[in-house]
C-alpha cells in the first residue's frame, strides 16, 4: 500500500484546505470516528502500510495491491468504520499478524470510495483521524483485526510551546521560501493552525523527510516533544536546502561565466584572423595535424585519425568533447603500428643465456631453441607460438619470460590476470564512457614500444567472470593466431595487429583455464625441482644474490651442502625455491646484524647452526614404518609442493557390514575405496573368508593428517592393499610403497605425478615401489641417480600388487579353531571381538 506524501502537490486540494478544511473533509469522508469503549479502547481492521508515513489529519490519495488490505478497507466500507493503519517492523515479512510485527504506535484513518485500476489493483483517498496504541491482535481471518487505545493530547499552553510554535513556522517559512517544490500557500496556510499537535503533523507532512524521520514524528505522542523533534528535522532540512542554493547559484554564475568567455573568445578569434595571428589552441592543431602526417600507421587507422581530426577541428576550444576526441588521437598516435626490434636468431647465443639465468627446466629452453633455430631457417614466418607455462609457484615460470626476451633481443612486457573479472580490462570501455581508456593489451603494447614484444601474461588461471563480462573470452581473440592481426579494442574501434608479439601465459593449474583458451596454447609443464636441483640452484643462484642484497661480501659467508639440504627439508615445503631463497636470505640478515654491530661472525654456516639463526625447523619428513603392520600400507601422493607418501591404515570390528572412511577424503578416492572393497568380496573365497564375513565386520579406513584434503584415484591399489591385510591378518612389507588406480575387475590403471611421488619415495628412502606400467613411460624424466638406487616394479593387476606387498599370490586368513567350536551365546552374552 503506497501513498504520495506531498499532499500539496494537489493544488486543488490546497485551495480546499486553505478555503475549508472541514467541509472538504466532510464532503470526502462521512465515516465518523470509531466509538470508544469504557477503556478509551476500540477493534477495528488492520491495514499494513510498509513505506509510507501518513498523519492526523492529513489526506492522501494511495493505491492497494496487497490482498490483505484491500480485505480490510472493503470491510471498513460496507461497515460504515474506520480502519487502523499500522506499520511492520520487517518491511520485508509478507504476511505480519502477530503484535510483535508491528511498531506500537498506529493511525486511525477513514477510507474513501475503491477506483479499479489495471492488473487487480485499486486506488483510493485516506484521511488521517487520530493516533493508536496497540493493545492486541483479535482477529486474524477473514481479516486482520486489532484492538487499540486512542491516548488523549493534553497541551498546556507555556511559554516554552509558544516560542517553539513560532520556531517551527519561522523555520518552515525559510524552507518554503529555497525549495521550489512548496508553494507559499503552504506557509500561509500554517499561520492560521494554533493546535501544536496539527501545527506539527501538518508540516511534516508537507516537507520532504526521510521515511525514518516521519515515523519518529508519527510514533511521538506528546505534541511539545514532537514540535522539538520537528524542529531538529526543519534545521537539517533547512541547511541541506541552503547547500543546495548555495551549489546552483554557482553552477549558473560558471555557465553565465562560460557563456560569456564564449563570446569573447570568437571575438578575439576574429580580431586574430584580422591580424594574421594564431592562439594556443591553433598552434596545438596545427602539430597535432602534422604528427598525423609522419605517423606510420595501418590504412585504417590513418583514416579514422584523420576522421577525428577533422572533428576537433570544427569545435570550439572549450567544448568537452575537445579533450575526448584529443585523447583518442594521442592514443593512435602512441600505440606502435609499424616499428619493430630485430629479433636475435643465434641458437648458441640463446643457449648460453637460458643456461646462465635458469638451471634445469629442459622442456621450456628446448622449446624455445626449436622457435630460435626455425625462425632462423625462415625469417618470414608469420604465426608466433602461444606457449603456456604451466606449474607450482616459484620454479621460475615468470623469470624465465624475461631471460627469453633477452635471448631474443625483445622488449619484455608483462600484465597479471589475477582477480581480473572485468571483460573491459582486456577490450577497454567505449568512449561513450566518462574517462575511458583502452583495455590492458593495448596499454601493455604503447609501454612496449614495438609491436614484436615478449608479453607475458601472468596467473591466467585466475581470470574471473561476472556480471561485466568474461575476461577469458575476450582473450581467446589476442591468444588465437588466427585471429590476433586484427584484435579489436572498443575504445579504438580499429584493428589491431598482435600476431608480431610473442606470448608467454602462465598458469599454476591448467584445471581452471577454459577448455576453448587451452586449446589456443601450447603447454608446457614446470613439474617442480628436486632435491638435487634446488641444491645446485641455491649454490649457483640464490646464495650469491641474497649476499649481494643483504650488503655482505662473499668472502664474510658460506654455507656448506648440508646446511642447504637442512634448509630444504626441514625450513621449506615447496616445489619451487622461493621460500627457499626467502629462508637463505634470513640467514643472511642475521650474518649482515652480526658484522655492522662488530661482532664474530661464522665463515661456514653449518648444519648445527641452522636452529641458532632459524628457530626450530617448520617441517618434518614423513618417515616410513618401523615394523611390518596389519592393515597399514604406504601409498605414493602428489601435492602441489611435490610428492609425497601418505599412510593408510585400516581398522575391522565386529559389525554390521558398514565402511567408514576419514581424513578429509573426496568422493574420487572414497568411490576408490569402494571399488577397492568391493574387488576385495569378490576374492573372499581366494582369501579365505567365510560367505557372511563382511556382513559381521565394520571397516574403518583413515589417511591420516585429517586436516589436509585429500582426493584422487592414484590411492586405489594402497587402499585394497591395506584392506587385505587388515581382513587376512597378515601384515604388509614396510619398505615398500605403491600407487595407481583400481577396477573392479583389480586392473591397475595409470596415474599422474609419477615423477613427484618416485622422487618422494628416494628422499624418504624407501627402496621398492609399485607404479602403473602404463607409467613406464613418465620415468625417462627421473634422474639417473634415482633410477640407479630404487627398484621400480610395474604391474597392470592386482595380483601382481598382491604377490609384491605380501610374497605370496593368495594371502588367506588363518581362523582360529576354537571359533567354530564355540556355541551360539544366549542373547545379551554376545562376547566382544578384540
Amino acid at each position: 500500500m503506497g501513498s504520495n506524501n506531498n499532499w500539496f502537490d494537489d493544488k486543488d486540494l490546497i485551495a480546499d484546505f486553505t478555503s475549508n478544511i472541514n467541509q472538504r473533509t466532510e464532503e470526502l469522508f462521512r465515516i465518523p470516528d470509531m466509538e470508544l469503549d469504557e477503556d478509551g479502547c476500540f477493534i477495528a481492521p488492520v491495514v499494513v502500510l510498509r513505506e509510507n508515513v501518513v498523519f492526523p489529519r492529513m489526506i492522501s490519495p494511495v493505491f492497494v495491491g496487497q490482498k490483505q488490505n484491500l480485505e480490510s478497507i472493503r470491510f471498513g466500507l460496507e461497515n460504515d468504520q474506520t480502519v487502523i493503519t499500522l506499520i511492520p517492523k520487517d518491511e520485508e515479512k509478507e504476511n505480519p499478524v502477530r503484535k510483535t510485527d508491528f511498531y506500537p504506535i498506529g493511525l486511525e484513518i477513514a477510507v474513501g470510495r475503491l477506483v479499479n485500476l489495471p492488473e487487480d489493483h485499486f486506488s483510493t483517498l485516506i484521511q488521517g483521524r487520530r493516533r493508536v496504541i496497540l493493545m492486541g491482535i483479535v482477529q486474524k481471518k477473514p481479516v486482520l483485526m486489532a484492538k487499540v487505545y486512542v491516548p488523549e493530547e493534553t497541551v498546556e499552553e507555556t511559554r516554552i510551546l509558544t516560542a517553539l510554535m513560532r520556531t517551527t513556522r519561522n523555520l518552515f517559512e525559510k524552507c518554503v521560501q529555497l525549495d521550489r517544490k512548496l508553494p507559499d500557500e503552504a506557509h500561509a496556510y500554517s499561520t492560521t493552525i494554533t493546535d501544536p499537535s496539527w501545527l506539527a503533523d501538518m508540516i511534516a507532512t508537507t516537507i520532504s523527510l526521510p521515511t525514518e524521520q516521519r515515523r519518529e514524528i508519527l510514533f511521538e505522542l506528546n505534541p511539545t516533544k514532537r514540535l522539538k523533534l520537528l524542529n531538529q528535522f526543519l534545521a537539517q532540512e533547512l541547511d541541506v536546502l541552503e547547500l543546495g542554493n548555495e551549489i546552483s547559484t554557482k553552477v549558473q554564475n560558471e555557465v553565465d561565466k562560460n557563456q560569456r568567455e564564449f563570446y569573447l573568445r570568437e571575438q578575439l578569434k576574429a580580431i586574430q584572423a584580422e591580424l594574421d595571428e594564431e592562439d594556443v589552441f591553433t598552434r596545438e592543431l596545427s602539430d597535432l595535424k602534422k604528427k598525423i602526417d609522419e605517423a606510420s600507421f595501418s590504412d585504417e587507422a590513418r583514416n579514422a585519425a584523420i576522421k577525428e581530426f577533422e572533428r576537433l577541428n570544427q569545435m570550439p576550444p572549450m567544448s568537452p568533447e575537445v579533450s575526448v576526441i584529443r585523447g583518442y588521437i594521442d592514443w593512435l598516435l602512441d600505440l606502435p603500428w609499424t616499428v619493430a626490434t630485430e629479433d636475435n636468431l643465434n641458437v648458441l647465443h640463446a643457449s648460453d643465456v637460458l643456461d646462465q639465468n635458469h638451471y634445469g627446466l629442459t622442456k621450456a629452453k628446448d622449446r624455445i631453441l626449436e622457435y630460435i633455430a626455425i625462425r632462423s631457417l625462415k625469417p618470414k614466418k608469420e604465426k608466433q607460438p602461444i606457449l603456456c607455462f604451466i606449474g607450482p609457484p616459484g620454479t621460475g615460470k615468470t623469470s624465465i619470460g624475461r631471460s627469453i626476451a633477452e635471448a631474443l633481443g625483445k622488449k619484455f612486457v608483462r600484465v597479471s590476470l589475477g582477480g581480473v573479472r572485468d571483460e573491459a580490462e582486456i577490450r577497454g570501455h567505449r568512449r561513450t564512457y566518462v574517462g575511458s581508456m583502452p583495455g590492458r593489451i593495448l596499454q601493455t603494447m604503447k609501454k612496449a614500444g614495438t609491436i614484436n614484444p615478449l608479453f607475458m601474461l601472468d596467473e591466467i588461471d585466475k581470470l574471473g567472470n561476472d556480471y561485466r563480462g568474461d575476461p577469458s573470452s575476450a582473450l581467446l581473440e589476442v591468444l588465437d593466431p588466427e585471429q590476433n592481426d586484427k584484435f579489436s579494442d572498443h575504445y579504438l574501434e580499429v584493428d589491431y595487429d598482435l600476431s608480431h608479439v610473442m606470448f608467454i601465459t602462465t598458469a599454476n593449474s591448467a584445471d581452471s583455464i577454459p577448455d576453448a583458451l587451452l586449446d589456443r596454447m601450447e603447454i608446457i609443464e614446470f613439474p617442480g625441482y628436486v632435491e638435487e636441483e634446488k641444491l645446485t640452484i641455491a649454490n649457483k643462484y640464490l646464495i650469491s644474490r641474497q649476499i649481494d642484497e643483504n650488503g655482505l661480501e662473499p668472502a664474510d659467508i658460506s654455507f656448506d651442502e648440508g646446511t642447504i639440504k637442512k634448509l630444504i627439508r626441514e625450513y621449506t615445503y615447496e616445489a619451487g625455491v622461493r621460500n627457499l631463497e626467502r629462508e637463505i636470505g634470513k640467514v643472511c640478515r642475521k650474518i649482515a646484524r652480526l658484522k655492522a654491530e662488530g661482532k664474530n661472525i661464522p665463515a661456514i654456516i653449518h648444519e648445527n647452526d641452522l636452529e641458532e639463526f632459524m628457530g626450530p625447523p617448520n617441517f618434518f619428513q614423513s618417515e616410513t614404518e618401523k615394523k611390518d603392520e596389519i592393515g597399514v600400507a604406504t601409498g605414493l601422493a602428489w601435492t602441489a609442493n611435490g610428492g609425497d607418501i601418505t599412510t593408510i591404515e585400516v581398522l575391522t570390528f565386529e559389525g554390521k557390514g558398514n565402511l567408514q572412511i576419514t581424513g578429509q577424503i573426496g568422493d574420487v578416492m572414497q568411490e576408490s575405496a569402494q571399488a577397492a572393497l568391493s574387488f576385495i568380496k569378490s576374492k573372499a573365497k581366494q582369501l579365505n573368508l567365510k560367505n557372511d564375513f563382511f556382513e559381521k565386520i565394520d571397516i574403518h579406513v583413515h589417511v591420516p593428517e585429517g586436516a589436509v584434503p585429500k582426493d584422487g584415484p592414484s590411492a586405489g591399489i594402497t587402499l585394497a592393499v591395506a584392506l587385505i591385510s587388515a581382513v587376512t591378518e597378515i601384515p604388509v612389507k614396510k619398505d615398500i610403497a605403491m600407487t595407481g588406480e583400481i577396477t573392479l575387475r583389480g586392473h591397475v590403471l595409470p596415474v599422474g605425478g609419477i615423477r613427484e611421488k618416485v622422487l618422494a619415495a628416494n628422499r624418504i628412502g624407501i627402496k621398492t615401489i609399485l607404479i602403473p606400467e602404463k607409467n613406464i613411460k613418465d620415468l625417462v624424466e627421473l634422474p639417473e641417480q634415482v633410477r640407479n638406487v630404487l627398484e621400480i616394479i610395474p604391474v597392470n593387476h592386482m595380483d601382481q600388487v598382491i604377490f609384491h606387498t605380501f610374497g605370496t599370490e593368495t594371502p588367506k586368513r588363518k581362523e582360529s579353531p576354537t571359533r567354530e567350536t564355540k556355541k551360539k551365546p544366549e542373547k545379551g552374552n554376545e562376547p566382544v571381538l578384540n
